[in-house]
């Protein structure tokens, strides 16, 4: 997970636009911030989409979660692609 967002963070596929670097280092320090671990921010994403996934269908691929930071608070944003709404959702009785 670590290694994703750094690839993300500094990869050369990307335009080097100066919002681009900007969003980059916002991340970065949205992640400092936090005090959150890879693993833990790893672990939030699997969640999420477990429990998103029982209600509509997500394009996996294109999903996306960032933390975002302004001088108040530090927001989890998750960009998550819908293909479709479920008839009936998966949900757990139990």
């Amino acid at each position: 997970m670590l290694n994703e967002i750094i690839e993300k963070l500094f990869s050369k596929n990307t335009p080097n636009s100066r919002e681009e670097v900007k969003r980059r280092l916002k991340l970065v320090i949205a992640h400092d911030r936090a005090d959150l671990n890879p693993e833990i921010i790893e672990a939030m994403r699997k969640e999420i989409m477990e429990v998103v996934s029982r209600y509509v269908e997500i394009d996996d691929s294109d999903s996306e979660f960032l933390l975002e930071n302004n001088q108040r608070a530090t927001a989890l944003v998750a960009n998550l692609p819908i293909k479709r709404i479920k008839v009936r959702p998966d949900t757990d009785n139990s």
